[in-house]
This record gives C-alpha cells, structure tokens and sequence, in this order.
C-alpha cells in the first residue's frame, strides 16, 4: 500500500474528518500508487492519520474513509457503511417498497463517491471517483445481497466522473433492467420516473419534503410553477390550488407531467407551458400577468467557481421578476441547489433582487434537502440544497 505524506501544516482538516485531500496538500507518495488504490495518509513527519483511495487525475486527490488504523478497506470498502447507511434510512421508514429514496449519500454516509437511491423495487447507483468505479462489481454484490431488489442501474452522466478520468457508463449492472416508466409514490401523491434517462438518477429526491412545505401555501392559490420539470411541485400544488401555470423548456418533461396529472387527484386548473423560464418571467411581466404563489427550483447555475458571478446573476434576475410579478402578500418559495452557492450567499442575492424590485420580502421558512440526504458535520459541503418560503408585499 503507497503512503501519501501531507505538506506540513494541512493535516488539520484530516484530523478534524473531513474526507477529502487536495492535490496542494500533497507533499510527496511513497510507493506506487494506481486509479482508485488504497492509500494510507500520513502527516509531514511520518504519524498515521488515516485512509482512503487515490484518485489520479481529480484536485480531491484522496477520499478518505476511515480514521481507524486497523480498519481495512476491502473490495467493498465497509459493508458496516452500508448498513448503517441503508439501516437509518429504513428506521426512518423511507425505505419503503412502493416509495423512493436515497440509500447512500457519498461523503455524508462515509462512502465517498458513491450515491445509492431506491425506486420502488429498483436500485440506481453513481460511482463518481476512481476508488468507487474500480470496485463497483464487488459493491452491486453487496447491494443486491442486502437490499435484494429486482435490478441495480448504473446511471454514468454526473459531470463529476469526467474530472475523475471516467467514462460514460449506463447500463445494467445485475438483475432486471428498470421499465422505461416507473411509478413511485411519494406521500399522498404518485409520480412517474424515468431512471435511465430522467434528470439526476431519474427524479429529484432531495425535494420530496419541501413539495408538502411549498403546496401549504397554495390553497385556493393561483400558482406559477418555474422549471417544473415532471411536476413534483406542480403536482403537490394542484391539490388545492385554483391553478397552476407549469413551465419548462423540456418537452418530454411537460408530457410526464400530464401523465403524472392523470394519476393524482387535484382541484387545479393546470397549463403546462414549453417555453425558457427566462423569457416566460419577462413576457408575464411585460403582459401584466400576477399570481399568487411564484416557485422557482431551477436546475444548478454555478458548477464551478468560477460560474459563482454568473450564476448569482441569474438567481437574481429570476427572483427580482418573480417578486415584480406576485401579487402584494403573495408568497415566492425559491431554490438553488448550486453547493457553490451558500445559504448565506443565496439569502443575499434575494435581497438584492428585493431593494431593486422595490418590494418588502419577509422570510417564513428555511429549507433544505430532505432527511435521506444527510448533512455529515465534518462535511459542510453535503449542503446543496437551499430554499427560502418568502411572503412579498
């Protein structure tokens, strides 16, 4: 096993468990070291930290797994992880048969790399660092033997594997393959999902709560669902609202979200609209169109640093028009699920779409991912998910 050795003065986030080593913290390796290998880290002088795997290509050179020096990392890493993983989302009752949710969260759960959701009876599994992709058969073994489900697939698309050096690669990986329509069910509501070539691994999962927050404010409302993709907001809306105006630019999408109106009973009037939020928030301003509850929940913005001005840009500009058109007490429950964007980085940009709307905005409620997707303490960076519940006079 090669030995990585820590410039001095960066072994403090490695003892505080942070799981990630950047290629600036590197001082030297001893031995030689492949894609995905087994590392062990030590500080500049030598005293074992922890360990983890060696990722060739990536800046997050070392992920790291475990601070216990006589814990191995075999094949599948820690089927201890696994269980922990998969038996918290199970006492919390997500894991249920028919339902859909996140069995391993990478970092969050202790398996870097490695994301793991359920859709009814079917697995959807990432591996997105080299550690994860070298041992990939050994960990659909595993899954299958503790999760049993009807088919494991793998879906390959994440931007991320690219930084790694990996391919492209979906497709089956045991069991059956998923249908190409799939329907779970989500609180009250079910949905369609397409988990082979839907967004994310086929739905947005990290949203499945704050669906119920958002539709709380819609009774009798008339709703402006932005980015609506399938619907899970619309959906969750139309159960009350007067009606819900949906927009995407996605085509596909917009005819899911009509099969999913088909299979859920609402009181909504509901318009699925094909058009670029952008140009659709500007031409309702421009018509003199106001609604009651405005959502925005756009895809990410920023995917790396140097997209955070750009991307601020644009949260701006859609929310500065969502306040313009809401009527006076009308509520705006607005999103971003960019990491790079911080809740207090977010929390800003609203407030400068504020001042320049010229319109009071008071904060109602705060949310986040759902509670599948775990925050890790030692791991801040879990939090992407951001979203305030504003009332706009």
């Amino acid at each position: 096993m090669a030995t990585v050795f820590l410039a001095a003065g960066k072994e403090r986030p490695v003892q505080q468990r942070h799981p990630w080593i950047f290629s600036g913290a590197v001082r030297r390796v001893q031995g030689y070291v492949g894609r995905g290998d087994v590392v062990d880290v030590c500080d500049a002088q030598g005293e074992w930290l922890a360990r983890g795997t060696w990722s060739s290509g990536s800046q997050i050179r070392v992920r790291l797994f475990t601070w216990e020096a006589e814990e191995p990392l075999g094949p599948s890493f820690s089927g201890r992880g696994f269980l922990r993983a998969i038996g918290g989302r199970r006492a919390r009752g997500f894991n249920t048969p028919a339902g859909a949710c996140r069995l391993v969260f990478a970092e969050s759960d202790g398996l870097p790399g490695l994301i793991v959701d359920r859709y009814g009876g079917f697995l959807v599994v990432q591996f997105l660092t080299q550690g994860m992709a070298v041992r990939a058969d050994a960990i659909v073994a595993l899954l299958a033997e503790l999760v049993q489900p009807l088919g494991i697939y793998e879906r390959g698309d994440a931007d991320v594997r690219e930084k790694e050096g990996l391919p492209r690669d979906d497709g089956v990986r045991w069991g059956q393959a998923p249908p190409p329509q799939l329907t779970i069910v989500e609180g009250a509501r079910r949905l369609l999902v397409d988990l082979c070539g839907g967004q994310k691994t086929g739905s947005y999962l990290d949203q499945a709560q704050n669906r119920d927050r958002v539709a709380a404010y819609c009774r009798g409302a008339e709703v402006l669902d932005c980015f609506c993709y399938t619907g899970g907001f619309t959906i969750a809306a139309a159960t009350d609202a007067a009606t819900v105006e949906a927009v995407d630019s996605s085509a596909s999408a917009l005819a899911m979200l009509g099969d999913n109106l088909a299979q859920n009973q609402h009181t909504a009037q509901v318009a699925a609209v094909e058009g670029d939020v952008f140009k659709m928030l500007r031409q309702y301003r421009h018509e003199g169109r106001s609604f009651d509850v405005v959502i925005l929940d756009p895809p990410k913005f920023a995917h790396s640093h140097g997209q955070i001005e750009r991307a601020a840009r644009g949260y701006k500009d859609i929310n500065l028009i969502a306040m313009q058109i809401l009527r006076p007490g009308g509520v705006l429950a607005s999103f971003s699920c960019s990491g790079l964007i911080g809740p207090d980085l977010f929390q800003k940009i609203l407030f400068g779409a504020a001042v320049d709307a010229r319109r009071d905005v008071q904060i109602l409620e705060r949310l986040t991912q759902a509670a599948d997707h775990p925050l890790l303490l030692t791991f801040p960076e879990g939090e992407y998910l951001k979203g305030l519940i504003c009332r706009v006079w």
